[in-house]
């Protein structure tokens, strides 16, 4: 049955068929009309898995601070702006919300009718929630992240009975560098506001932020070629320069592969990687150089100078064996890379939270800036405390007078650096 085309002509009807289909399905009985396979697929998966129709799904909600954290790990808030223009106005207007979800089905993001958001709050469709098809049923959140394509869930359609009044139409988001689910983005209202065409919409939307998403990675992978090249012309050999997902900026003596496969949690050191065999990986920017470990290594540490010396423009130089990067950190980042280099045993999130904003609960922020760090710096950066990697020789470039550091910054600790006599 053509849900959609038979409530756009008579939705009582409709209504009435779905809920006698899916009665039907949950008696056990055959009902006189199949439920479209998708939703007859997915209903099956909850019969199996045991999901009750009938649960309140008003609990379980992460705290606030883990979905500031989440939004912030998320690779879709690059893409928010699309998202909104692409659908927030208009499901506004329409009587729907916009509610976008990570790859776990946790309700990040909500936004549009202030009347219907009111209504999504009593089904527990809130901040936080766990809208997984195996937590809450058939939806338009969990089910399109499972069977990966766009899914539009209308009225009984639902498997809990909570939901029988909404419709929903999600559509999966994937990484454009791997492939893998990052979210899904819903829209979602009360059954009397389904449209045919909100599917193909909310699908076209999501297509558009996919490719934000590669426009963004492209921009990020010239970023890194232009600090690989003057590397990779001082060196002898092979050697290929890619970003933390293996995809690559710039070769040297050797084809030019598109992406290289990387272990999880790829650290400095010597690695066996597919198709390249033996290599040497070194941190470069927000990415790797990679040398195949016959060729000639040039000796030296990594060296770190943080030069704060001028009133606004503060950098971070790496120098290692294959050369030397620059990169100009944010006030926020100048900050924390002061704090860890004075102290070099390394400082928690909550002792960050303290010397940055006088507040040691304040870790979620800290956590998100210094992800942020970890992206340019990641190879040389440890975390649990967050510190620079031993073995690293670190130097600090002050300005002559301590009140003239940072001087943008409110921070507790760089305040009392400032105070603090200057040595003769």
């Amino acid at each position: 049955m053509n849900v959609t085309r038979l409530a756009a002509v008579d939705a009582p009807r409709a209504a009435r068929m779905l809920s006698a289909l899916r009665d039907a399905a949950l008696s056990g009985r055959s009902p006189h009309l199949a439920p479209r396979p998708v939703i007859g697929e997915s209903w099956g998966r909850m019969l199996r898995s045991g999901v009750d129709p009938e649960h309140d799904f008003r609990s379980g909600l992460l705290p606030p601070e883990e979905v500031l954290r989440r939004r912030e790990d998320s690779p879709l808030r690059h893409v928010l702006p699309v998202l909104r223009e692409g659908l927030v106005s208009v499901a506004d207007t329409a009587q729907h919300i916009m509610v976008i979800a990570d790859p776990e089905g946790r309700v990040l993001w909500r936004e549009g009718s202030s009347a219907v958001l009111r209504k999504a709050d009593e089904l527990g469709f809130l901040l936080g929630a766990d809208w997984r098809e195996n937590t809450v049923g058939t939806n338009g959140v969990g089910t399109p992240a499972v069977v990966r394509r766009p899914v539009q869930v209308s009225g009984a359609e639902h498997f809990a009975r909570s939901q029988a009044s909404w419709t929903c139409a999600g559509a999966p988001l994937t990484d454009p560098r791997d492939g893998r689910l990052i979210g899904v983005v819903d829209v979602s209202g009360p059954l009397e506001t389904m449209h045919p065409a909100t599917l193909a919409w909310v699908d076209s939307v999501a297509k558009l932020a996919e490719a934000r998403l590669r426009e963004l990675h492209l921009g990020a992978l010239e970023r890194l070629r232009a600090v690989a090249a003057p590397v990779l012309a001082r060196l002898a050999g092979r050697a290929l320069v890619v970003d933390r997902e293996g995809w690559t900026a710039a070769v040297t003596g050797m084809p030019y592969p598109g992406r290289v496969a990387l272990p999880r949690g790829l650290s400095p050191g010597h690695h066996a990687l597919p198709a390249l065999g033996p290599c040497v990986v070194e941190p470069l920017a927000e990415g790797w150089l990679v040398r195949p470990a016959d060729e000639p290594l040039p000796c030296g540490a990594t060296r770190i100078v943080l030069d704060l010396g001028q009133p606004r423009r503060w950098t971070v130089t790496v120098s290692g064996s294959a050369g030397s990067w620059t990169h100009e950190p944010s006030p926020r980042h100048a900050e924390l890379l002061f704090l860890l280099a004075e102290h070099r045993g390394g400082r928690t999130a909550a002792q960050l939270a303290a010397d940055v904003f006088g507040d040691p609960r304040r870790t979620v922020t800290v956590r998100a800036e210094m992800s942020r760090v970890r992206r340019y710096l990641g190879g040389i950066l440890e975390h649990r405390p967050y510190r620079f990697r031993d073995g690293a020789e670190v130097q600090m470039i002050l300005p002559p007078e301590p009140s003239d550091l940072l001087p943008h910054s409110n921070a507790p600790a760089v305040v009392r650096t400032r105070a603090a006599p200057a040595v003769p």
